[in-house]
């Protein structure tokens, strides 16, 4: 350890006569991690805001399924001529919005954003540890990025077999129109962003095992480094199945294989494809895309821990459980795939096989909640937007949870598979969660990305509380008429008189979905605001342990101006009393960071 910090200071001193920095290596191909988490989150925000959009136009059309709409006219041309969605645009509308919100603003907004900006301030190191290979991921994301934009605009329209792009759909490019370029288009985009995703994991691991500073032992790294260095893990464990599915996908349409295929007809005429199979492929997809769930959401979860705690004023409850528990959920993501096929014609005692690993992942994410709400109580609460929604994620984690429990056990999932109760169950326990825990990561470390700059706290509010009732107003209402058996993917439900009931329930849903976007814009108008004239706030705002807020405001490559400081303790001593219980270890402050070494009249805490 001792070498790694000499080696790091003696880099240092080089950096003392650095060049000055054009506006090319200090903006675009930036090698600092500070620059490169800005570059992910605005990249992902602005995915965000097309993500967003496209659900807003397949509500329109769920809730007004006769209404001729201009807007349609405008914003999708020929697919919607006279104000009329065509039937494969939503499919394409549903396929890309799934796409751009799993992988390009939830998987690169959370991991990409928070793991550069937090791993080398908080681990003590001058930053990642290799800039160039960190560089080169953030701009394979971009180009892919732009593909997925472009592949909008093909002439044929974009992907439409779903995000999940089961086969025979999307590996016959005349099964329907979208199958064409968009869906080729698709293939690639997910191949470079998986590129860049396998580069920036490989970078997060390495950094996090080797450039941790003097006396940052393992047990001592905040929950946050935890979680990204996990997520990381995971990631570079099964994002190259989805690659190999993908590759094999393009060989299948473009090059005359079977990998996927077997006696396909189409208008009456026999392919000469044979011995493939389509569950081959969902086996394939759905070993990247179970333990793509925590991908996107243990980073979230790490970012709350770190902000419940700090808010609350208390050390974490259960530190090393809350460990325990996120190396059981990596464990446990990778064998619980199959509860997403249970109606693939799978052997029943397979499906019980699945059904037993699947319910076992509630005990790690209990042990988790209970932490967070026993980290809550009796806590001396801070309740700023950051801590909010930190909150938020915990509600949205267990009642989006609960309905994983129903979805995981194969009998009763064949009831409400394909349903809106799907939708409900993971936009809640995913996206949602997710989400909140991206808001609440932007809301608390938004003083160190920009030079010390605060958001406003009372906007904040209202974006909160829009959003936290709109969510629920949104996805609540789906397990409803998911119960009651409305199907997922149907562009209109109007064929069948047997869900005219469910037509205000879709209405009230839409009316949700429009408030809560509004209430993004209240976001945006902040975050932009801020970015600009936001008020300086003090070098440590939140009064928190963690090393990051012991660099200045004004960024510097390297981080810290001197030395990178030691570390003699965990990150949580909020609230700690010296040995005799008369007063805080530093008297009249409630928190002892990380740097302070341990004082005559205090045990460590064990724990």
């Amino acid at each position: 350890m001792a070498a790694h910090a000499a080696t790091a200071d003696h880099g240092h001193d080089d950096h003392e006569h650095h060049h000055e920095q054009t506006f090319i290596t200090k903006y675009i191909f930036s090698t600092d991690h500070k620059m490169i988490s800005k570059q992910y989150l605005i990249t992902g925000l602005i995915m965000g805001i097309i993500g967003i959009g496209m659900s807003l136009i397949f509500r329109l059309q769920l809730a007004w399924p006769d209404h001729q709409f201009t807007i349609y006219e405008v914003l999708l041309g020929d697919w919607g001529k006279d104000g009329v969605m065509d039937p494969n645009i939503y499919l394409a509308l549903i396929t890309i919005h799934g796409t751009i919100m799993v992988f390009f603003v939830l998987t690169a907004g959370l991991s990409g954003t928070f793991s550069n900006l937090l791993i080398p301030l908080q681990i003590g190191a001058r930053d990642m540890a290799s800039g160039f290979l960190n560089m080169v991921s953030y701009w394979l994301f971009f180009l892919s990025s732009v593909i997925m934009v472009l592949s909008l605009f093909v002439e044929s329209g974009p992907a439409a077999a779903g995000w999940t792009i089961y086969p025979p759909l999307s590996a016959l490019p005349n099964s329907i129109p979208a199958s064409g370029m968009g869906m080729t288009l698709w293939l690639v985009a997910m191949a470079i962003f998986i590129a860049s995703s396998l580069l920036g994991s490989l970078n997060y691991v390495v950094t996090v095992l080797n450039l941790r500073t003097k006396g940052m032992t393992m047990t001592r790294l905040p929950l946050t480094i935890w979680a990204f260095f996990v997520t990381a893990i995971i990631g570079v464990v099964s994002f190259p199945v989805l690659l190999s599915a993908a590759l094999m996908l393009i060989m299948d349409r473009s090059f005359g294989t079977s990998f996927f295929l077997s006696d396909i007809y189409i208008g009456g005429e026999v392919l000469h494809n044979s011995g493939g199979s389509p569950v081959l492929f969902e086996h394939l997809f759905w070993f990247l895309g179970h333990p793509e769930v925590y991908i996107v959401l243990l980073p979230a979860l790490g970012i709350s821990s770190e902000i419940i705690s700090t808010n609350a004023r208390k050390p974490i409850f259960g530190y090393r459980a809350m460990i325990a528990s996120i190396l059981a959920i990596a464990f446990l993501s990778t064998i619980v795939w199959g509860h997403h096929m249970f109606i693939s014609g799978m052997n029943p005692f397979l499906g019980s096989v699945f059904t037993f690993t699947t319910l076992l992942i509630a005990i790690p994410s209990a042990v988790k909640a209970f932490n967070y709400i026993t980290t809550l109580w009796k806590g001396n609460l801070q309740f700023n937007p950051g801590m909010l929604f930190s909150v938020g994620l915990v509600s949205t984690f267990i009642s989006g949870g609960l309905t994983g429990i129903i979805l995981g056990d194969s009998t009763l999932d064949i009831n409400v598979h394909d349903t809106y109760f799907v939708v409900a169950h993971f936009h809640l326990v995913m996206g949602i969660s997710a989400l909140y825990g991206l808001f609440a990561g932007v809301y608390h470390w938004f003083p160190k990305m920009f030079e010390g700059k605060m958001m406003n706290k009372n906007l904040g509010y209202v974006h909160f509380w829009i959003t936290v009732i709109g969510a629920y107003g949104i996805f609540f209402p789906m397990h409803f008429i998911g119960m009651a058996g409305l199907p997922r993917r149907y562009y209109t439900n109007s064929a069948f008189p047997y869900f005219d009931d469910l037509v205000d329930v879709n209405k009230a849903i839409s009316i949700f979905a429009f408030i809560t976007a509004a209430a993004q814009l209240v976001f945006l108008y902040n975050f932009i605001h801020s970015m600009f004239y936001g008020k300086v706030g003090s070098k440590n705002p939140w009064k928190s342990n963690t090393l990051e807020w012991t660099t200045d405001h004004k960024h510097i490559h390297g981080n810290w101006a001197g030395a990178i400081p030691e570390v003699h303790r965990w990150p949580y001593d909020y609230s700690k009393l010296n040995k005799d219980e008369s007063d805080y270890v530093i008297a009249g402050q409630d928190y002892v960071p990380q740097t302070v070494p341990l004082q005559d009249n205090e045990e460590e805490m064990h724990h």
